[in-house]
């Protein structure tokens, strides 16, 4: 059985933030032939590596002499904190920093077969081999030098993981904001289609028709889902010019009823478009980071926006930037 002090378990769980942060961040940039910082946090620390390494050592502990049901042991525990983490981040930050979707096997996209019965490998691993001196070393770095490491490192961990947390619920905001401008898009796009529908009937239904359209627009976000951003305003586009080629066919009083929504419409679209192109910018350097340090992060609803934000990121939407 494992009997260290809260000291030396901060330690080992900093010690293991730090080396899975070098495995993983090498492992990218090599895959990617791209330097890449890995990671929610901007320092070179993954907390969920030095938190699977302690659930490692500690679901292990009873089973020390049976290498069987440490490896059983490590499935279920490396599993069951993925699940959890990957469930709870992304109903925090409405992203996925990992997605097993495409995989065999796998759930809801958080877990998957193939890493569940790695990770009970690499529990013997873990409690076999690698901490061994992982060990010998904390036990050879004198009480005081271990606990000022340990102290100066949680401090510069706690204000890095506050940024990087800010960071992450803004740029949560961010999506969020973009998905709204978006579907009031969609919005203006139905109302659109209704003026030009009804332009010919009588004023009266114009305006219970057009009353009714709108109520229902706000509805269908789930419609607006499906549409790229780029059709939608490919769309609004081309009903203006068809709402302005009809516009000689007005009589007084649509010119005079049909102008006060219309001369709306544009002024929402507008106003629509420019914060579409504000929010996608994304000047925040910890937002960036994060996204630069997760090119695999994915996103069920905020897809389309993501994938935005992304391009514009990682700079292949440069002229877009200006």
């Amino acid at each position: 059985m494992y009997s260290y002090s809260i000291v030396e378990w901060l330690f080992f769980f900093y010690f293991y933030c730090f080396v899975g942060w070098c495995i993983e961040s090498a492992y990218v940039s090599v895959r990617t032939r791209k330097l890449t910082n890995r990671g929610f946090m901007r320092g070179p620390f993954l907390p969920l590596y030095g938190s699977g390494a302690i659930m490692m050592l500690v679901v292990s502990m009873p089973f020390q002499d049976n290498i069987f049901m440490v490896y059983v042991a490590g499935c279920i525990g490396a599993t069951a904190l993925e699940y959890v983490t990957g469930v709870a981040m992304e109903a925090l930050f409405k992203v996925r920093y990992w997605d097993y979707s495409k995989n065999k096997f796998q759930f809801q996209g958080h877990i998957c077969l193939g890493t569940s019965l790695s990770w009970g490998f690499l529990t013997i691993l873990m409690t076999e081999v690698v901490h061994v001196p992982v060990e010998g070393l904390a036990a050879s770095l004198p009480d005081m030098v271990l606990r000022t490491i340990t102290i100066v490192v949680t401090i510069y961990i706690a204000a890095d993981f506050a940024l990087s947390f800010k960071a992450a619920i803004d740029l949560r905001d961010v999506l969020v904001k973009m998905e709204k401008v978006k579907e009031e898009m969609v919005h203006i796009q139905k109302r659109l289609d209704m003026v030009v529908a009804l332009t010919r009937q009588e004023m009266e239904n114009y305006k219970t028709a057009l009353t009714e359209s709108a109520g229902a627009a706000k509805e269908e976000w789930t419609e607006s889902m499906a549409m790229r951003i780029e059709d939608v305003k490919a769309g609004i586009e081309r009903k203006l010019e068809q709402v302005r080629a009809l516009v000689p066919t007005w009589s007084a009083e649509q010119r005079e009823s049909i102008g006060e929504v219309l001369l709306d419409l544009k002024t929402k679209y507008a106003v629509n478009l420019a914060d579409r192109k504000r929010l996608g910018k994304l000047r925040d350097f910890f937002q960036r980071g994060l996204l630069r340090s997760n090119p695999g992060m994915t996103s069920v609803r905020f897809r389309e926006a993501l994938e935005e934000l992304k391009r514009r990121t990682m700079g292949e939407d440069d002229e877009e930037q200006d």
